[in-house]
């Protein structure tokens, strides 16, 4: 069994997702409404809103789409996305690469539990947490 986070957005799925490429590497699969084999019954303004993105790093995956106009977005709440980097230098790539353009909760620091750890809100408004615990260095 895998467990996959899966995130919803209204109207930037693709956007987030390539910046998420960028920040976390991987491969990326985007596909949008237009692509889905009953594209004609979705309005034609809405046919580039994402159906389904797939960032697969690994073997692991995050994945998510667009709400259609009309379904209630109110954003991600009570929820992180948590990165578990492999040594410092990759955690405070992560913590700069996430962090552009939004807004940091927690600065990369020591903690009684880690080397390094951070709470960060992107700037589509995913919140993070990047840990870097055993031999890191900070």
């Amino acid at each position: 069994m895998n467990i996959h986070a899966y995130l919803i957005f209204d109207g930037q799925c693709a956007e987030a997702f390539r910046f998420y490429v960028e920040a976390i590497g991987g491969e990326l699969q985007v596909m949008p409404f237009a692509d889905h084999p009953e594209c004609g019954e979705i309005a034609p303004e809405h046919r580039g809103r994402t159906l389904h993105a797939c960032l697969n790093r690994d073997g692991q995956l995050l994945m998510g789409s667009d709400t259609m106009p009309g379904d209630p977005y109110e954003g991600i709440k009570g929820c992180h996305i948590s990165l578990q980097a492999e040594d410092m230098v990759q955690a405070e790539r992560l913590y700069r690469a996430l962090g552009v353009g939004g807004s940091v909760q927690m600065e990369l620091q020591r903690t009684f539990w880690a080397e390094g750890f951070a709470m960060l809100t992107d700037r589509f408004g995913v919140p993070w947490m990047i840990n870097c615990s055993g031999d890191c260095q900070i």
